[in-house]
């Protein structure tokens, strides 16, 4: 799981996003100054207490939970060895708390905080220059690595860039199973994949729900292809090439069934005794006389 961008992308705030920072600074201006009152206190979702006013729920969770974070953070950077993995291990709760809680309550010094959400979603987030399409060369060439390395069957691409119609058709080509997300109902990546779906069916859980039908018809098509014959006459040969040989010089003899008598005196003379007796010296003796 990859994702690739640029350091505007990242530092890039929408405009949805800033509209809604806009409206919770009013807020905290009116909250503060007792002209409005929210019904239902703040929350903090790390220790539990409550607050009526947002400014102090973000001034208490900076004050305490993000100088407690700050130390356990210092703490594994500072270890070593076994000591490193037992203080992942001891913190890795309370850690991944306050970054759920933090995501709430902190405004994040960059961006509105992509590359810490892609990470969280486990992401592995790689940087790269300013330079027009850098990131989708960066992603087409990781792609076509995983597919040289045949290192996945399935490749799910997230995106509405028309730019990596050739990488999925070159997927397809190497047997790949190809999935598609994005907003276009009928992009071109849809169209060439084997499945697509739109981040809102994702949301309401109806991508999910069709997957499970979607996989099944992948494995019925994978073992029809196997019970399907073809013929190879290079296979063929391997396999049948004596048979074949004898059946082509068994065509080749001329049998015009004429019969001298010679045959059947033969077939008698070797059925004359029961299979079970040994000949014996004198027999063999009389054989070679004859």
């Amino acid at each position: 799981m990859v994702a690739y961008a640029n350091q505007h992308s990242f530092s890039y705030v929408p405009k949805a996003v800033r509209e809604q920072r806009r409206e919770r600074k009013l807020l905290n201006q009116l909250e503060n100054k007792g002209v409005i009152k929210s019904i239902d206190p703040y929350v903090c979702k790390v220790c539990g207490r409550r607050f009526y006013t947002n400014e102090k729920l973000v001034n208490h969770f900076k004050q305490i939970h993000e100088r407690e974070h700050q130390k356990r953070v210092n703490q594994i950077e500072s270890a070593r060895g076994s000591r490193r993995v037992k203080l992942v291990g001891k913190y890795s709760m309370k850690m991944e708390k306050y970054k759920n809680a933090a995501r709430e309550v902190l405004t994040p010094k960059v961006g509105y905080g992509l590359a810490d959400e892609l990470k969280r979603a486990g992401f592995w987030v790689g940087t790269v220059s300013n330079r027009p399409q850098a990131a989708d060369v960066a992603l087409r060439d990781h792609m076509v690595d995983v597919m040289d390395k045949r290192k996945a069957e399935c490749l799910m691409l997230v995106s509405d860039d028309s730019d990596f119609v050739g990488v999925l058709k070159e997927a397809k080509l190497r047997c790949l199973k190809t999935v598609v997300v994005g907003d276009a109902d009928d992009g071109a990546l849809k169209r060439v994949a084997d499945a697509g779906f739109s981040w809102t069916e994702i949301l309401k859980g109806k991508a999910k729900k069709e997957a499970v039908s979607v996989v099944g018809k992948w494995k019925d098509r994978d073992i029809l292809k196997k019970l399907e014959w073809t013929y190879d006459p290079e296979v063929e040969r391997k396999l049948y090439g004596s048979e074949g040989m004898f059946d082509d010089e068994s065509e080749d003899l001329d049998f015009d069934g004429n019969d001298d008598g010679n045959s059947s005196d033969y077939i008698h003379k070797e059925d004359s005794g029961a299979w079970w007796e040994l000949d014996s010296e004198s027999d063999a003796d009389s054989s070679k006389s004859q």
